[in-house]
């Protein structure tokens, strides 16, 4: 069995002190993919730069306390890939691929629209250019795993508040139409409701800070296994884990029957 978590950290040093560390050791993942790292390499403790048995990556932003992702493996992966070749967008430190035999496992964090119209227009940019991108990928034939805060929710049931959030980013009829190609165009997976086609409330893995969003339930879901045909048929379970609170976002974690 394959174990993937995808987690959205909010800050690496914040969730290490938030205890996810002792966690990630009981997880039996073989790999866990990072998001908003907020920090460079020489911030973080030697238990943060290579957690005891699993080999870690980084592609931290150029800006410092900004953006960033990364991947732990438990298997030295074959090659790694820092970025998708756009210097705008690799310079925040949003992609990351590593090569296991014929699967790639990517972490991925897509830009936020939410803190200004600049912001937007620049996701709507790195949508563009990354559109291509899937697309070459998926031709490559490989079994491919993209995890990450994809920053949109797909349809009404994807988020406690859809009525209300039409107009903001995150669920603005372009984003969800973008992702919805995605699957109906492109051929992708959304892994987890491949899975779970109805869960609502269930679903969410992301919380506003901002009044008692977390206390009510009142989530999005915005973080995603999105994958090729093959290995999402072999997805066999998936959680969102909320025990424990590392962050804003909660870890997505998805069981494949599949070996690397």
């Amino acid at each position: 069995m394959l174990r993937i978590i995808s987690l959205n950290l909010n800050g690496i040093r914040s969730a290490c002190n938030k205890n996810l560390l002792p966690w990630i050791a009981v997880q039996q993942a073989d790999v866990v993919c990072l998001q908003e790292l907020k920090a460079q390499i020489p911030d973080l403790s030697p238990e943060m730069r290579a957690p005891a048995g699993l080999h870690a990556y980084y592609h931290p932003a150029e800006k410092k306390g900004y953006s960033g992702v990364g991947l732990w493996c438990r298997r030295q992966p074959d090659r790694v890939v820092e970025g998708i070749g756009n210097a705008e967008f690799d310079a925040e430190g949003r992609y990351l691929r590593a090569d296991f035999g014929s699967l790639s496992v990517i972490s991925l964090y897509l830009p936020s629209g939410s803190s200004s119209p600049e912001r937007q227009e620049a996701k709507f940019r790195f949508m563009e250019v990354f559109w291509p991108h899937l697309a070459a990928l998926f031709a490559e034939g490989r079994e491919v795993v993209i995890c990450g805060d994809w920053n949109i929710a797909h349809q009404a049931i994807d988020l406690k508040n859809w009525r209300s959030n039409q107009k903001n980013s995150g669920f603005l009829p372009e984003e969800r139409e973008w992702i919805g190609k995605l699957f109906a165009e492109q051929g992708w997976v959304d892994v987890y409701r491949r899975l779970e086609p109805t869960a609502t409330d269930a679903c969410y893995t992301w919380w506003s800070n901002r009044g008692q969003a977390w206390a009510n339930n009142v989530g999005w879901r915005i973080d995603y296994h999105i994958a090729t045909p093959g290995i999402a048929a072999l997805a066999r379970q998936a959680a969102v884990y909320k025990d424990t609170r590392f962050s804003d976002h909660a870890p997505l974690i998805v069981d494949y029957e599949y070996a690397i």
